[in-house]
């Protein structure tokens, strides 16, 4: 279970660690706790949050610095116990290569690393380091990536299981937490004659 941390760019720190401490009270302890904080935190502020959630036993931390700052994601890898993540704004095979390094998982996104064909050069890139790949978002778009090798999750927000079905036909359906792939070549997605009622001219 991931939540947003690094609120008005690390203004509100205290406020982010009152919100994960709620959480992992809240959530049975079998729960893997994950954050995101979108690049949100300075190096100290990200090293100062991250012994912290440490200290919570979170597993991930998401773009505690921004990803562009691959010497900060390095301290940061180096510095905690849980997992480092970065990576969903990554285009091309050479911005995968120069984050493998600093991460100790890197996302792709097909809707931003060229589809498919994108994801799987940078996913090969990842599993030739032995690092695993999170997909992020659009769980419709990867469910057809599920099996590759090295795949640690498919990132799920709640909105998607609303907006897929409304705006595509043949979209997969998620259930209990889990989606899988549909047959055939490809996603199998078309948009639905739904969606024209948010189409704007």
């Amino acid at each position: 279970m991931e939540i947003k941390i690094g609120e008005s760019w690390g203004a509100a720190a205290d406020r982010d660690l009152s919100r994960v401490r709620r959480l992992r009270e809240l959530v049975d302890s079998s729960v893997a706790v994950m954050v995101d904080a979108n690049g949100g935190y300075s190096l100290g502020q990200a090293r100062r949050i991250g012994a912290a959630l440490d200290d919570l036993g979170l597993v991930w931390f998401e773009e505690p610095v921004t990803s562009d700052d691959i010497a900060g994601l390095d301290t940061m890898r180096k510095l905690l116990r849980c997992d480092v993540a970065a990576g969903e704004y990554l285009s091309d095979p050479d911005d995968v290569r120069r984050l493998i390094p600093v991460v100790d998982c890197v996302q792709l996104d097909a809707t931003r690393c060229g589809g498919y064909t994108g994801f799987l050069a940078g996913a090969a890139q990842a599993t030739a380091h032995h690092k695993p790949v999170s997909a992020h978002c659009a769980p419709a778009l990867h469910a057809q990536l599920g099996c590759l090798p090295g795949l640690r999750h498919i990132e799920w927000f709640a909105d998607h299981a609303r907006l897929e079905p409304l705006l595509f036909e043949g979209a997969p359906e998620v259930a209990n937490g889990m989606i899988g792939p549909t047959a055939g070549a490809g996603h199998q997605m078309t948009i639905s004659e739904r969606a024209t009622r948010f189409r704007v001219d």
